[in-house]
């Protein structure tokens, strides 16, 4: 089987793509003026996914919150050693990250780029849990997690996100708790891997400066076949409604921090489309972007500053937000205003030439990630594991109008099912 070559003649790049024997899916982005080379291998398994059955099973199987965190963990302790002693022989700077929605393990090098792709197709496929190397992660994963349990920036979001669901685990900490993790084992490990680690599952991005043919001719000796796999996973049914409108956590910090989330209601598996994403970004950058008149108007009051000001559509299976966050002297008063001017672009709906200056400046910054390795490399990832395609972004992006944008504003941004999470220096 050949690889496909994949253009986009608008935006002069390409990529191949292969759907493997084994199951994976593989994409290659050639940069060949680059001098360096990234890759990254992830699976469609996050912290979400703590309920699931395979087929075949009667009853679902329940894991402990921040199983696919621990997971990640252990797979770079290998039967063999450890797989960052091994990047290091060959100069690579290796990594790894868990999110609510996927597992990534990655690498860049600027040479030995074929060992160093061996390397993580190696120990990603070889699996080794045992009772003593499980529980000796237990402390260290223990420390992290009470780590960022002190980490203003974090918790604002997680708290965010436990103000805004009810049942849905979007809700719980990617790491879990210090006492969700005391109850995996070797068992629960090799479970969560052999339901989710399934090549079918999965996908290898490389970019950079790299030969596709070569690359396809390591994957085809590293590979181990998957018969493929279906996974039921569960989520709850979640309400329309918020879980608690505002929720306040103190820190030792100077100033507070805050996020205001934008509720959607979507169905227990949805997943955005493209063209969801597409017209969700441009109205979250209509609303909220450095041009803007919410954002001047914030500035002007001295309620954000430029540093920590952030906007993010925040999506995955069965959830689906808006969130703004930032220091702010005075969140609730910041909070009024992203209010005021959130219900007034719903009410007079998008100005057309705010729509196509927005949108110029959205497809510049898409352009832009084609600039970085490291970029091309994760969105393909997230593309993919999604079942969307990196350049179907850009084309709908081209050719967006303001009538699609202002009816996808209908069922965005709606105060009723809001939420505000505070983060409170300790003095005040």
């Amino acid at each position: 089987m050949k690889p496909k070559l994949v253009k986009n003649n608008l935006i002069r790049e390409e990529y191949f793509y292969m759907k493997h024997p084994s199951g994976l899916d593989i994409y290659v982005h050639p940069k060949k003026r680059y001098a360096s080379s990234y890759a990254i291998f992830g699976t469609n398994f996050g912290s979400v996914n703590n309920k699931f059955r395979k087929p075949g099973e009667e009853s679902y199987t329940v894991v402990p919150d921040g199983i696919a965190h621990y997971l990640e963990h252990k797979l770079f302790e290998g039967k063999e050693g450890d797989a960052f002693e091994l990047f290091a022989k060959t100069g690579a700077s290796a990594n790894a990250y868990t999110s609510f929605e996927k597992t990534a393990y990655l690498f860049s090098c600027t040479g030995n780029f074929e060992d160093s792709l061996n390397i993580l197709l190696d120990f990603v496929q070889s699996p080794y849990f045992t009772e003593k190397n499980v529980e000796k992660e237990r402390e260290i994963i223990g420390q992290e997690i009470k780590m960022y349990e002190d980490s203003p920036d974090w918790k604002v979001l997680i708290n965010l996100l436990g103000a805004l669901y009810k049942n849905h685990p979007v809700r719980n900490d990617i790491a879990g708790s210090v006492e969700s993790i005391s109850k995996i084992t070797p068992e629960l490990l090799y479970k969560c891997y052999n339901t989710f680690y399934n090549l079918n599952n999965m996908c290898l991005c490389v970019v950079g400066n790299v030969d596709p043919d070569a690359v396809f001719t390591s994957v085809d000796k590293k590979l181990k076949y998957s018969p493929p796999i279906s996974v039921e996973r569960f989520f709850p049914t979640e309400p329309k409604e918020v879980m608690n409108p505002e929720i306040i956590q103190t820190f030792d910090i100077a100033s507070p921090i805050f996020s205001i989330g934008f509720k959607e209601n979507v169905s227990e598996n949805h997943r955005a489309t493209t063209e969801e994403m597409v017209y969700s970004d441009l109205i979250l950058q209509c609303v909220g972007s450095r041009t803007s008149d919410m954002y001047q108007e914030l500035m002007e009051q001295e309620l954000i500053n430029t540093s920590s000001f952030t906007n993010e559509y925040f999506e995955g299976p069965g959830y689906s937000s808006v969130i703004f966050s930032g220091e702010s002297k005075n969140p609730y008063k910041a909070a009024e205003i992203i209010k005021k001017h959130v219900q007034k672009i719903k009410s007079n709906g998008i100005d057309e030439e705010l729509f196509q200056r927005i949108k110029k400046s959205v497809y510049g910054q898409s352009l832009s990630v084609f600039n970085s390795i490291s970029g091309i490399a994760n969105l393909t990832l997230d593309f993919s594991l999604s079942g969307k395609d990196i350049f179907e972004y850009i084309d709908i992006l081209q050719n967006a109008n303001i009538n699609k944008a202002n009816q996808a504003l209908e069922s965005k941004l709606d105060s009723k099912f809001s939420a505000i999470s505070i983060a409170q220096p300790k003095n005040e």
